[in-house]
């Protein structure tokens, strides 16, 4: 996998390419399906460069920074994604306000034509491009007629619900990691690294794996979750009980953070290792306790309940 965070880290000899554009934030079963159809594409026109454009930083963060979205996938994991989806390269555009001023037949000359040299495009039907999201599917095919490349738009899928990042982001909002799951294709994950906290949990009888969840990244809505701990280094795989929130039955800090209890071990040293935290099914909603026996009773039974889904 080849990534180009630059027009002109592109290579000069590279060939006719089959391009695909979007954002493919959290690469769901939405763009999966898309970057099949451009592998099935490129297979049926006998080229073997499958290129990916997207975006850094999401264009509604430089040009509505109050509105961007919380970004389900940092864009590392969204190459890894797309790699596994059969593309061969990504190219990432370093999206500014330059950029976003591009006319729609500006945006397909200098990044279709001049360094990608497509000869087919192939995007989701609701694909929107150029200054003020003036392009569209039909306008990117009449221009692929003047300048050697197909166009292809894949109707968007997914039912009841189309499979979109804005459909997961608000399944995670409500804590529906089931429903999110279901259009990411996998369970949703937050990953990081263990960072020491009040270690409370170790006091209690629970000791936890601590990751902080950063601003500006999505994270599912306070409560209690069954899932799994994965360590980065080792790929060691551990069923977990996941705390997301800020311990409200106890005073003092309050930042926002992903806790993992690894069922049945206390024996882990985890401190600095990066992990990476699934969620598979909720539990409960956060609850403030009157007393620590109270949450603890509530701990032992959350265990008892993930151990039965995991285990």
């Amino acid at each position: 996998m080849h990534v180009w965070r630059q027009f002109n880290e592109v290579p000069r000899d590279l060939g006719n390419t089959v391009v695909s554009i979007g954002n493919f934030d959290g690469v769901h079963r939405g763009h999966q399906h898309v970057l099949q159809r451009a592998r099935e594409v490129a297979e049926g026109l006998g080229i073997d460069k499958v290129v990916v454009v997207t975006f850094d930083p999401h264009p509604i963060a430089v040009l509505r920074p109050d509105h961007a979205p919380p970004t389900l996938t940092s864009i590392d994991t969204r190459v890894a994604l797309m790699a596994e989806q059969g593309v061969d390269a990504v190219l990432v555009v370093p999206f500014d306000r330059q950029i976003a001023a591009w006319t729609p037949h500006e945006f397909i000359d200098r990044v279709l034509v001049e360094p990608l040299a497509a000869k087919a495009v192939v995007v989701g039907a609701n694909f929107r491009f150029g200054s003020r999201a003036a392009g569209d599917v039909a306008l990117l095919g009449s221009a692929g007629q003047d300048r050697g490349f197909t166009v292809e738009g894949v109707p968007l899928d997914g039912g009841p619900q189309v499979w979109s990042s804005t459909y997961v982001r608000n399944c995670l909002s409500s804590g529906d990691v089931a429903g999110a799951a279901e259009a990411l294709g996998r369970p949703f994950t937050v990953r990081g690294e263990v960072v020491r906290g009040d270690q409370r949990g170790r006091e209690l009888g629970y000791p936890t794996a601590n990751v902080p969840t950063p601003s500006g990244e999505a994270a599912p809505a306070d409560g209690v979750y069954a899932g799994w701990l994965t360590r980065r280094d080792t790929g060691e795989r551990h069923p977990a009980a996941i705390s997301v929130g800020t311990n409200p039955t106890f005073s003092g800090e309050r930042a926002r953070r992903v806790e993992s209890y690894v069922l049945d071990r206390d024996d882990l040293e985890l401190y600095g290792v990066e992990v990476e935290v699934a969620f598979t099914e909720r539990l409960r909603g956060m609850v403030r306790f009157d007393s620590v026996e109270e949450l603890v009773t509530q701990m032992r039974h959350d265990v008892d309940q993930a151990r039965k889904l995991l285990v």
